[in-house]
């Protein structure tokens, strides 16, 4: 995969806001969690509309998952560029979340509107809602399993062909709970996933709900890129211990590996 120039470098810790929030859970280090950040590989554009609340990289395409009011959609991305292949909208005035692959289809989850989407994976067609309780943030597969957070403490898992949930666990970092779960990305049976309103990833073992490391992706964007854009989410696999990290209306999707913080 070429991605533009190459980076590197350190990052330096900050905190994004975002509008009506409630407060931010403090990710303090703990004994129990590896301390890592993201090392910087390469850079690419990224479409500065896009609302990001999903992404995943699957047979080698890049799906995006986009949220707002009437403006939702479910994209296809060329990989390499960033660029938009093809993109259809969800229906009416459905606030589109996070996005998963199920083989042939691809499960979009609606913020607080009660409903799953399944599409059909080839055609981008929408073949049915499906009732779910709670709001919708962040979706994954781990397996046999889907993994849905819902901006709580909580990772519920869902049956991926019916998405009828199936249980739930507690999302802890030293015996603390961690709220604010957005977008999620399971990568060889652990859970990474954004924490809402903070520059934070977790990674956590979904057998215990424990977070097991903190990723300070702060510094990613400079002051400069930073001006008029929303929070840090959006996390995809690349396999080789490589992932895609971007934003709400970013204007850069990063390559990155994540590496201990010294310091």
């Amino acid at each position: 995969m070429t991605f533009g120039r190459a980076v590197a470098g350190a990052l330096v810790v900050a905190l994004a806001g975002c509008a009506a929030a409630s407060p931010a859970p403090e990710l303090t280090a703990a004994a129990s969690a590896e301390q890592l950040r993201p090392e910087v590989l390469a850079e690419q554009p990224h479409d500065t509309t896009a609302f990001t609340q999903g992404l995943e990289l699957a047979d080698g395409v890049l799906y995006e998952g986009t949220g707002r009011e009437g403006r939702s959609q479910l994209r296809e991305l060329d990989p390499d560029t960033g660029a938009v292949r093809r993109a259809v909208p969800l229906p009416g005035s459905l606030f589109g979340e996070g996005i998963t692959v199920v083989d042939d289809r691809i499960w979009q989850l609606t913020w607080q509107d009660g409903v799953a989407l399944e599409w059909d994976r080839a055609s981008l067609t929408l073949l049915r809602e499906v009732p779910v309780d709670g709001e919708g943030w962040g979706l994954c597969r781990d397996g046999d399993r889907l993994v849905r957070s819902d901006g709580t403490d909580l990772l519920r898992f869902h049956d991926p062909a019916t998405f009828a949930e199936t249980g739930s666990v507690p999302v802890t970092l030293a015996g603390e709970p961690v709220r604010q779960l957005n977008e999620l990305e399971c990568v060889d049976g652990q859970v990474w996933a954004n924490v809402w309103r903070t520059d934070r990833i977790v990674r956590i073992d979904p057998a215990d709900g424990r977070v097991t490391a903190v990723v300070d992706a702060a510094g990613l964007l400079d002051p400069a890129q930073r001006a008029g854009t929303d929070v840090l989410n959006g996390i995809a696999a690349l396999g080789g211990g490589e992932y895609l990290l971007t934003g709400k209306l970013w204007p850069t999707t990063f390559r990155v590996r994540f590496v201990p913080r010294t310091g």
